[in-house]
């Protein structure tokens, strides 16, 4: 069905927050009303010409969402990013275009700004590819069986300290240990001061919204290396036997000393039966930090950050490369935005791309080269899967040793 002309895809004003925002609501499938609360919590948030909407008369019936992010490249340099959220259309105006018409807007504006990609975490895998998005890492959850650890429970062996803090504490030191730990993490994103805000409850846009636990690892020397924040159920079986589970909502560090410990801490815990892990990087060490590390078994594993290239060159060149090598992509983008012909030179000393007119190597979708780009996906399989051409026999285990990294990416954060 074509879009009616009459739907008016166009930047939300502040006066029209409180119906986009509704939108939102209606679109996720919450209640959909906004309460005066929420609303005041999520004012400082709008921003003229970054919040879309598209309205059928006065009434809002799909949301668009960006904002200005930092991912961290394959090496620990920061790239500008274009974060998009809150996409919605309502289940009236579905098949009309909307969503097209305003994710084309947003990158357009996001091009032109110099944005080097936009980003988004994808409530559904089918919808964002056709718009040169590709899954760029991917995230698993585990559940820790804790009797069956094997951990002695009378406590963690720690050479630092681990401590209970308050949210006071938490906005004091937060936002520098992401910093270092985002740095050290490709595929992590920036995280604003409204954020930290929303996560320690100083605030609540939830209603519901209950405060966790939350501890803090230091080193010997009072560096501050972890932060974990986690809560736990009230839950009891026959004869008064606790069968409690501690979910964790966030864990950040900087040391696999810190991140040992913070486990070991959460399945010490009296009357905890049980650990959710929350969102981890697939290749975690978590498993392997247990002594039987059949106790912990994956319960999600799914795609998670999705990047769509907005600059080839500045892309390709922002990241480091533990090899050494040249590859001539031919990248299509349907969109326009950054297609062409490139020549990749790289080696652990740098890398420069440059557009080329030599017989490619490669031919692939922007969205292939999105996914490629961090490192986590295989060249050699997205031939096999027909999704890149080899141009040139072999090519694809050449891009492999050029592209693909040691540990996989990760984005710890949902937006």
């Amino acid at each position: 069905m074509s879009a009616r002309a009459d739907i008016d895809v166009r930047p939300v004003t502040e006066a029209e927050y409180p119906e986009w925002l509704r939108a939102v609501h209606a679109g996720f499938l919450r209640e959909p009303v906004v309460a005066e609360a929420e609303l005041e919590a999520r004012r400082s948030q709008f921003e003229p010409g970054r919040f879309i909407g598209a309205f059928d008369g006065d009434r809002c019936v799909a949301t668009f969402r960006s904002f200005a992010q930092e991912v961290t490249a394959v090496g620990g340099g920061f790239v500008a990013a274009d974060a998009i959220s809150a996409v919605t259309v309502t289940a009236t105006h579905r098949r009309r275009g909307l969503l097209t018409r305003m994710m084309r807007q947003d990158l357009a504006d996001a091009k032109e700004r110099g944005d080097v990609v936009a980003t988004l975490i994808a409530a559904e895998y089918r919808i964002y590819g056709r718009y040169g998005f590709g899954p760029a890492t991917s995230a698993a959850e585990w559940t820790i069986d804790v009797p069956r650890t094997g951990l002695d429970l009378r406590g963690p062996d720690l050479h630092g300290r681990i401590d209970l803090v308050g949210p006071d504490d938490v906005r004091k030191f937060g936002p520098e240990l992401h910093d270092r730990m985002r740095r050290a993490t490709a595929g992590a994103v920036s995280r604003g001061d409204w954020l930290w805000q929303t996560k320690t409850g100083a605030v609540r846009v939830d209603p519901k919204w209950t405060e966790p636990f939350f501890a803090v690892y230091r080193a010997a020397d009072g560096t501050v290396e972890g932060l974990l924040a986690y809560e736990v159920d009230d839950k009891w079986g026959d004869a008064k036997q606790p069968l409690n589970t501690a979910s964790v909502r966030s864990m950040i560090t900087t040391a696999p000393a810190a991140e040992r410990a913070l486990w070991h801490y959460l399945c010490s815990i009296d009357w905890v039966n049980q650990v959710r892990s929350g969102v981890r990087a697939p290749d975690d060490l978590l498993p392997q930090l247990l002594p039987d590390p059949r106790a912990a078994r994956i319960t999600t594993q799914a795609d998670w950050l999705w990047v769509r290239i907005l600059d080839v060159v500045r892309a390709l060149e922002a990241r480091t490369y533990e090899g050494e090598g040249t590859l001539v992509l031919e990248v299509v983008d349907g969109a326009g935005l950054t297609g062409g012909r490139y020549r990749l030179e790289a080696s652990p000393d740098g890398a420069s791309c440059t557009a080329t007119t030599a017989s490619p190597d490669l031919t692939l979708d922007v969205r292939e080269l999105a996914a490629l780009w961090l490192g986590d996906e295989s060249v050699a399989r997205l031939v096999a899967l027909g999704r890149v051409r080899e141009e040139r026999m072999g090519a694809g285990r050449g891009a492999d040793a050029l592209l693909r990294t040691s540990r996989r990416p990760w984005c710890p954060d949902m937006f």
